[in-house]
């Protein structure tokens, strides 16, 4: 399967996109994990998104597209790929399907994973991230065994600089302005599906029935 995943920082796109790679062998591809290894790497590409990123705005298509085309490229996209977070703009989406069809391939679908603000607040503002390995903790439903502390690597669990309050608000601000259109953009392209679901398995059960139709 060759699908777009949208929703709103927060909707739960990471945890779908897990779940299907399991089921059909795809890959996940996320701007985010992506840029963050940039970053983390101190590429040349990783100080220009960092700023960027920090204040939780959108990184320049440039840089993006970039990163993308050789992405999609890869080995590993042959059995399919789930774009997690990408594309976040109309010209973003217009560039894809350029991008696409110049290294002849196409998407099945776009999902928008359709979850209440409150809900996404509450989920990211209690969200930690081990600044080692990446592993993923909720201080109310999932914190790690010691606090403060990874389980898998023991590296330190932090809150990210993207996930406070203020920072989520104005991402969410940046997704409501730039990227919620691309939903009209999709259904345009008679290429969307919405799923209204807080629960990760709803949205997968979903997303089958429309692949196999």
């Amino acid at each position: 399967m060759k699908l777009i995943l949208l929703g709103a920082p927060g909707a739960g796109k990471g945890t779908v996109a897990k779940m299907l790679t399991k089921i059909d062998g795809s890959v996940q591809i996320s701007t985010g994990d992506i840029l963050r290894g940039a970053v983390a790497a101190g590429t040349e590409l990783g100080k220009k998104a960092e700023c960027f990123m920090k204040a939780g705005d959108l990184v320049p298509d440039d840089l993006i597209m970039g990163i993308m085309e050789e992405r999609l490229q890869e080995d590993d996209c042959k059995n399919g790929y789930l774009l997690d977070g990408f594309p976040r703009t109309i010209p973003q989406a217009e560039e894809l399907k350029l991008l696409l069809a110049r290294i002849g391939d196409e998407l099945d679908f776009a999902v928008n994973i359709d979850v209440p603000r409150d809900v996404i607040l509450d989920r990211l503002t209690t969200r930690r991230t081990c600044s080692d390995c990446g592993a993923i903790y909720n201080v109310k439903s999932n914190p790690p065994k010691v606090e403060g502390k990874c389980d898998k690597c023991g590296g330190p669990v932090v809150q990210r600089d993207d996930e406070t309050e203020e920072a989520i608000s104005n991402r969410l601000a940046v997704y409501n302005e730039k990227t919620a259109p691309l939903i009209g953009f999709y259904e345009k392209e008679g290429m969307l599906l919405t799923v209204t679901a807080t629960s990760s398995d709803a949205v997968i059960s979903a997303i089958q029935e429309r692949l196999a139709s």
